[in-house]
Order: C-alpha cells, then structure tokens, then sequence
C-alpha cells in the first residue's frame, strides 16, 4: 500500500505471497504515482535497486528509513511506522483477516471498503 502522512491509502496492490515486496512495490507505483508526490519512504525491505528504478523512472526519492546507528533493541521510526499504523487501522475488519477472496481484484476491493468506512467514521466525528 501507498500511503500519504496522514495514514490514508493512496494506491494498493494485492498479488501473491511468493512476489517480493520490491516486485509489489513496482507493481503499485507503475499503478499511478500521485503528482504532488515528492518522496516515498520505506523500510529496508525495498533496499537496493528499487531506488535507482524509483528515480530513474518517476524522478522520485525513495528514501530508505533504518535504525539509527548503534540502536539496540526496538525503537518505532516515526516515518515508516505511518504505513504500519494504517494496517493496524485495518485489522479489524474480519474480511480482510483472512483470504475469503477469489480474486485479487475483490481483495482489492474489500481494501478500499475497509478505507472508506474508516475515513467517513472519521468525517462524522
């Protein structure tokens, strides 16, 4: 998932578990990558090539968020924890625990539903 600093989903893909994350992460950005959109930040997972391709084909930044030097333990990294606490947001949408889904596309979809209702509780308030 593709989200802004606020939490709010901005682009998802659901593929298959055997695709790497930096495979899903191309899928998603070749997707629609937002205009205003300045720089992406990520955790070490999608290291490595995927930025040169983030730059080279969208003229992005995707800057790579890692422990600080001599860290020891876990210490939440305020940046990259904005994607973490939208799926904790999720959880407890039951049509998302668990792969009822015969396609991708309805997966998708339930995604989408799950954010709406989010953000409309959130309008009311």
């Amino acid at each position: 998932m593709l989200v802004d600093t606020l939490g709010l989903v901005w682009g998802r893909v659901v593929h298959e578990a055997s695709v790497q994350d930096r495979d899903g992460a191309k899928l998603l950005l070749l997707g629609g990558m937002p205009d205003r959109l300045r720089k992406i930040w990520a955790d070490g997972a999608y290291a490595g090539k995927l930025v040169d391709w983030v730059a080279d084909r969208f003229g992005k930044v995707l800057e790579i968020v890692g422990k600080p030097p001599g860290q020891v333990g876990f210490s939440p990294l305020p940046k990259r924890w904005v994607g973490e606490r939208t799926f904790a947001w999720l959880n407890p949408y039951r049509l998302l625990a668990k792969e009822y889904e015969l396609s991708a596309a309805s997966a998708e979809t339930d995604l989408d539903l799950a954010m709406i209702h989010l953000m409309i509780r959130r309008l009311r308030h």
